[in-house]
């Protein structure tokens, strides 16, 4: 067996999820089924995580076995792409790799990226591409509520109730806010996140920013632990799973 990395790219406003499925369509199953037809073999993709309903990737990382050597991978790479581009999926590379690779196992960083657009006029080129809020957000208050998020907690407040991981406990290496001509973006580096995580800690960094939370309501949310007391998570279009790092 040989095995292979893929790394992908993908809009995911018509997708399920990454994750295949009963019904509907998913970014896995689009994928495996036009590599199976090329390699004309049962092929099967381990993407590093899951990416829900509309969350979008810059750089998806996935890997597959292969009973063959593929000698050309970037005639392989053209190939997907003839296929998948015009559902808006697209294969950046294919690399050969030792058999004890894993893309979920052996990833050592995720990075996450969500992006908010903060102005009056809706987003035509973004569109479903960000969050649209039309209130200005404070963005020292933004940072304040970042910072507290950084390093080792039980993050329950921001778990999905269909989560499964097997702790709350997760460490968040970095949280970077940049704000550029009303565009805002907040970047996350952590091992791995729970299920809705990100999106979560958006929605009540969001309060905080807007002045419907002081810091105070942030802090006591964040440390009660329970979902019940966390804002409505940000949409999914604004999100994107940036890299992920070996």
């Amino acid at each position: 067996m040989h095995r292979y990395q893929i790394l992908i790219e993908y809009v995911g406003t018509k997708f399920v999820g990454w994750q295949k499925q009963l019904k509907g369509k998913s970014v896995q199953k689009e994928v495996e089924n036009h590599l199976s037809k090329l390699l004309k073999e049962k092929v099967l993709i381990y993407g590093s995580g899951r990416t829900d309903a509309g969350v979008h990737a810059i750089e998806q990382s996935a890997h597959f076995d292969s009973k063959i050597k593929i000698k050309e991978t970037k005639k392989l790479v053209k190939s997907l792409n003839f296929f998948l581009n015009p559902k808006k999926i697209s294969i950046i590379n294919i690399k050969k790799k030792r058999v004890k690779f894993h893309a979920r196992y052996s990833a050592k960083e995720r990075i996450y990226k969500y992006f908010i657009i903060n102005r009056l006029a809706a987003p035509t080129l973004e569109n479903e591409r960000a969050w649209h809020i039309r209130k200005k957000l404070n963005i020292k208050l933004l940072k304040k509520g970042a910072k507290k998020l950084v390093g080792k907690h039980d993050f329950s407040t921001f778990r999905a109730s269909n989560c499964y991981a097997k702790t709350p406990i997760k460490k968040i290496n970095k949280i970077i806010i940049k704000n550029i001509n009303n565009k805002i973006q907040i970047e996350f580096r952590s091992k791995s996140f729970l299920r809705n995580q990100v999106r979560s800690m958006v929605g009540c960094l969001k309060y905080l920013a807007e002045n419907k939370w002081d810091i105070n309501k942030f802090e006591y949310v964040f440390n009660s632990k329970k979902r019940s007391n966390c804002a409505p998570p940000a949409p999914a279009h604004g999100l994107f799973l940036y890299k992920v790092i070996y």
